[in-house]
Formats: structure tokens, sequence, C-alpha cells
């Protein structure tokens, strides 16, 4: 039953730019820029992320500060209502709740599942809290598991579990490591052929 489709969409590189990409140009550290395009354990990466912010004194209120200057990638808005328009969707990032709620705001409101920083009362990240291990890809499978059928798509190895697991999946404006690593998967640069692309899949 086509009401029994969900798209299940990764935030960050798709729909909005890599938040600690932002923070890093906006600080002048460009060690933040490292992101899971380029670090695949997740929890090695915020380790890495929470001690560059202790070493340079930086915490939530700065982040926060960053973040609110940030817009939606050119045409991710009109994508989203055009993809919102013909099926349900379903945000799931790795980001934190402490950071996406600008950003959902500037998106219409998607639904957005992800995951919890801990914080002292100064603002100093000094933990992370997964909503699920494998946060994505164990989502999905419990989509299946109430009788939805996804199709899945995302730009970074965190994407790839889902994206297989899916009856349809897609990498948009991925690395050209990750695209040449998965050449099965179909690749978009542009969101009108990615829409395209999501239609025919849910047809």
């Amino acid at each position: 039953m086509k009401d029994m489709n969900i798209v299940c969409l990764d935030l960050e590189g798709v729909l909005v730019p890599e938040i600690w990409i932002a923070f890093a140009e906006q600080t002048g550290i460009p060690e933040f820029r490292r992101t899971t395009r380029d670090e695949p354990d997740y929890d090695k990466l915020m380790r890495y992320r929470i001690d560059l912010l202790d070493r340079h004194g930086l915490g939530l209120n700065e982040i926060r500060a960053a973040i609110s200057k940030v817009e939606p990638m050119e045409g991710a808005r009109e994508f989203l209502d055009g993809l919102r328009a013909v099926t349900q969707v379903l945000i799931l990032s790795d980001t934190f709740y402490q950071f996406a709620g600008p950003l959902m705001e500037k998106l219409g409101r998607p639904t957005l599942f992800c995951n919890s920083l801990e914080c002292d009362a100064s603002g100093r990240i000094v933990g992370y809290r997964m909503r699920c291990p494998q946060s994505k890809l164990t989502t999905v499978k419990a989509l299946q598991g109430c009788g939805f059928d996804t199709i899945a798509a995302g730009d970074s190895f965190n994407d790839l579990g889902m994206i297989r697991a899916s009856r349809a999946g897609f990498l948009f404006r991925s690395t050209e490591k990750i695209k040449a690593d998965n050449p099965d998967i179909p690749a978009f640069d542009d969101y009108g052929d990615f829409l395209a692309a999501i239609k025919g899949a849910l047809a």
C-alpha cells in the first residue's frame, strides 16, 4: 500500500549544511570540520569534538550562536515540501535536539529523531546520549517491523546502513569516495533529480 511508505532522510549535508563545519568557519578552528564523512566511528568523532571544545573553552552557547546563522541549503525547503506533499517523511539525524530547533523551524517543522547532549550548568558539553544504538538503522528496522516500507537517503558513512536496509536508497551530495565505494546506490546532487527519483521509488 502506498500509504505505508515512509521516507527517512539524513539532515546535515542533505537539507542543511554540516553544523560542525559551520562552527569551524565561524570560530576559525579548522579541526571542527571533521564530520561523519571523514570518521565512520561516531563515538570516536564525538569524543574528539568534546575534547576540542574543552581545549578552546567553548560549549553549547557558542554552538547555538553559530547555528542561529545557518540556513537550509538552497532548494532544501522546497524539496522537503514537495516530498511531504506525496508521502510521510522522517528526519533521522545524529545531531542533537539542543542544536536542531532553529533549523527545524526553517524547514517547516518536519518530524526529527536525533540524540541528546549532556551539559553542565555553564553549558559545557560533558557527554552525549544516543537515542538507540545504530540509531538510523535501528529506526528503519523498527519502522519496517511496524509494516512500513522505507526509502532512505543520506550523504555519509553513518547513512549507509539505513540506505541498504530500505526498499530503495539514495546518496545525496555525498563524497566521491563514498560514491565510488558504493556504486550500486544511485547518487544525486540536484534536488529536482533527487525528488523525481524518490517519487519514482514510491510509485
